[in-house]
């Protein structure tokens, strides 16, 4: 069977975006794929974290993965900096990629800005771990956002020079998985901007943990335009803020951008915002209710990421005894 291998950074509260974009698609690809699903706490510290944040933060994020509904005993949901076979492959790939390789990194330009030497040697190196994140466990599908791609191919390129430079077939390369609508969710405030953990207005996001009336108010109070939706998607041309209403309640729905105005053609805003807040709330209330339940008492959270540390564990030790073999290490 292929493998799927992703994960979240534990970094502020998840949101919408999080899970039209990533978790709701990881739910679905259980039928089909071996699934590997990982809290990626040591990216989370290629900046500064506050280790109790971090710790929350942490269970809170495995609490939305069960709560959306991954089966941990069906997959393998676990914490990354649990499993030491991925700071061990990190090392070798940094010494496998090649600078000009992560001087094209664009995330990396974007994340540092204009104090890029201030910035933590971890935050350069970033891909070369998320590279042996996927590899680790020789996973052949890695499901991404656009933003992503990029960080694919060089796991791709990784793997390529590393069986090229010693002769060997040890790592396969890897497939994207790139979903439909509404993969790049963006701000209720500014529609060319992606929904982000970080940004500081609140109002910019549908958090996960949000209640019916915070949905409710975040929803009425998103950016829009004057104009009503049209009947074609020809038409959310030049309107990012109403192209991304419509992509999110296509998302909620199941449905295409194009059906979407089908059914709310003509309508203003006022009318459509209703609708879909409902229609949020529909779909996130159960997760919420459920997240709540696990961290009221985080002991069943802890438990399923101790057993899944554990089978990761099992799984990562064979390939990196293969890798340490091939690059000449002594066995321990």
């Amino acid at each position: 069977m292929n493998r799927i291998f992703s994960g979240v950074q534990p970094t502020g509260n998840l949101h919408l975006g999080n899970y039209l974009g990533a978790i709701r698609n990881w739910v679905r690809l259980q039928q089909d794929y071996e699934c590997i699903y990982c809290v990626v706490d040591m990216h989370a510290i290629t900046v500064w974290q506050d280790p109790r944040e971090l710790r929350k933060s942490t269970r809170e994020v495995a609490a939305a993965m069960i709560a959306a509904g991954i089966d941990p005993r069906r997959n393998t949901l676990f914490i990354q900096s649990q499993v030491p076979g991925h700071a061990q492959l990190a090392w070798i790939f940094n010494c496998v990629a090649r600078l000009g390789w992560l001087n094209r990194m664009t995330q990396f330009k974007e994340k540092a800005g204009k104090h890029r030497e201030n910035a933590s040697a971890g935050l350069y190196v970033y891909p070369n771990l998320m590279a042996a994140d996927i590899l680790l466990y020789k996973a052949t599908h890695v499901p991404v956002g656009e933003d992503q791609k990029q960080h694919l191919e060089l796991a791709r390129d990784i793997a390529q020079k590393f069986n090229g430079d010693f002769g060997v077939e040890l790592f396969p390369l890897v497939e994207p998985l790139i979903f439909g609508e509404a993969t790049r969710v963006m701000s209720l405030r500014d529609g060319t901007k992606k929904m982000s953990k970080s940004d500081a207005s609140d109002f910019s996001r549908i958090n996960l943990t949000d209640d019916a009336d915070a949905i409710r108010l975040k929803i009425r109070r998103a950016k829009t335009d004057p104009d009503p939706l049209p009947g074609t998607v020809a038409g959310l041309a030049g309107r990012a803020e109403a192209d991304n209403l419509v992509g999110l309640y296509a998302a909620l729905a199941d449905l295409t951008r194009a059906q979407v105005l089908e059914r709310f053609e003509g309508a203003m805003f006022s009318r459509f915002k209703e609708a879909l807040a409902e229609l949020t709330i529909e779909r996130i209330g159960p997760l919420n209710a459920e997240m709540k339940r696990l961290l009221a008492d985080p002991s069943e959270v802890d438990a399923v990421l101790r057993a899944g540390g554990e089978r990761a564990r099992a799984r990562a030790e064979p390939v990196l005894r293969e890798v340490y073999e091939v690059v000449g290490f002594l066995s321990p």
